[in-house]
């Protein structure tokens, strides 16, 4: 991988919320999950017990801004994800696991840069 991680918009407000390599650990931990987005967290949650109150109120204010329904389901965006994970040093196999994917989905999201010369 080089260059800048590209950040798909359902993981950007986790990012902007916890910083990248914190809003990764949520999203690998929670990634699937449903939960509330009440107007002012009490700390009970258990993502509240993973974040610590004030990043889980950071987080709030971000989905909060972004939605009506008053809950939202965490993104799984394994293709980030392996790319993150990819640039941090973890082999193909390794991601594999940790996403609970294959390691053909793997290489398929973690592409090196192509080096042909376009055609067209």
């Amino acid at each position: 991988m080089t260059g800048a991680l590209d950040i798909p918009p359902p993981a950007r407000p986790y990012v902007e919320a916890l910083g990248l390599d914190r809003a990764v650990e949520f999203l690998l931990e929670f990634g699937g999950a449903t939960f509330g987005l009440p107007a002012d967290p009490k700390g009970g949650s258990e993502f509240a017990r993973f974040l610590g109150l004030d990043q889980t109120r950071a987080l709030v204010r971000q989905l909060r801004a972004r939605t009506d329904h008053g809950y939202v389901r965490v993104p799984t965006v394994k293709p980030f994800l392996a790319n993150y994970l990819a640039g941090k040093g973890l082999t193909q196999g390794q991601i594999a696991r940790r996403l609970h994917v294959t390691d053909y989905a793997v290489r398929g999201w973690v592409k090196a840069p192509s080096n042909q010369l376009s055609l067209l």
